[in-house]
């Protein structure tokens, strides 16, 4: 609070708790995140799919998490997160889940689900592995390959 120029009554003033502000802060982190997704998905269909992909398994977002997904960057934390916060980030992922299903529509509603389940935990997955690996080979590898995958799918 002193770093930000701030009193504990003035942040009390606004949260009630430290996890309201997490979950705040949380919600916010999801929307922006989210931002160039929904853009991206924008073209439709095959082509939106791999644009979203290449975007995601970039070195870019893997260089900068900060700026990145907060769903890959998050997960961990949310896992020992308050009901607020855990319900928002489930909205997140159903929210993709949706749009991922629409971008490469089979022949039954089921088999779009499960192959949006696929395409986001591949996306999460991998990049989560290359920021843990850090920039090189391997890292690089993780990207590359998990996006070929998904763009042959």
């Amino acid at each position: 609070m002193r770093e930000a120029g701030l009193t504990h009554g003035g942040f009390y003033r606004h949260f009630e708790s430290r996890d309201e502000l997490v979950g705040a802060a949380v919600e916010h982190a999801l929307a922006q995140g989210s931002a160039r997704t929904v853009a991206a998905s924008g073209q439709g269909g095959r082509r939106a799919l791999e644009a979203i992909v290449d975007d995601y398994l970039s070195p870019a977002h893997r260089a900068h998490p900060e700026a990145g997904c907060a769903v890959a960057g998050l997960a961990e934390d949310i896992s020992r997160a308050d009901d607020r916060t855990r319900s928002a980030y489930g909205r997140q992922i159903e929210q993709y889940l949706e749009l991922l299903a629409g971008l490469t529509p089979g022949t039954d509603a089921a088999g779009d689900r499960r192959r949006a389940c696929l395409v986001l935990s591949a996306l999460v997955g991998a990049l989560a592995m290359a920021r843990a690996i850090g920039e090189g080979g391997l890292s690089d590898e993780i990207l590359s390959e998990t996006a070929t995958a998904l763009k042959e799918l």
